[in-house]
């Protein structure tokens, strides 16, 4: 795990980040460094009619102990809002609310498609069945992350 800012720090940059792929049906989700500038695909957990598996999302910042927190916040070509938005910005408000973490938001537009091509490149998916939208999901949440470090850091996108 990558080093820490100092306790003095008055403002410690995030050097450990959770990010999450948020869908109706499910929430991808990954941890990634400032440090690599990377993410990794961890889970992909259910949601639906009764919310998120906030008991599983609780486990994964215990285990994770992450800095902040990213959340893909989807927008049209045009730039408007996307009809997600209101869900996500309320999943957002509970991530803050239950982790007392920083939550950022990330343009999520085109992270399924970069998802998806990844996995294809890795032989490993980017089909229609279940299983691969779940493995989809998870990398998304890798590209959000990455797409966040490149644009708040000085390092270059992997």
């Amino acid at each position: 795990m990558p080093e820490r800012s100092p306790p003095g720090d008055p403002k410690p940059s995030p050097q450990v980040l959770i990010g999450f792929d948020y869908g109706l049906r499910r929430i991808g989700v990954a941890v990634g460094s400032v440090t690599s500038g990377s993410g990794t695909p961890l889970v992909t957990l259910d949601n639906g009619p009764q919310g998120p598996d906030w008991r599983r999302i609780d486990a994964l910042l215990r285990e994770w102990r992450p800095d902040a927190l990213v959340v893909g916040l989807p927008r049209h070509a045009d730039d408007t809002v996307h009809p997600l938005a209101d869900a996500i910005n309320d999943f957002c408000a509970a991530l803050a609310g239950r982790s007392g973490l920083p939550v950022h938001t990330v343009d999520e537009r085109l992270s399924s498609h970069e998802a998806s091509e990844r996995l294809r490149g890795q032989h490993r998916g980017g089909g229609r069945s279940q299983r691969d939208k779940k493995a989809i999901d998870r990398m998304a949440a890798a590209v959000l992350l990455e797409t966040w470090i490149s644009e708040h850091s000085n390092r270059p996108m992997p």
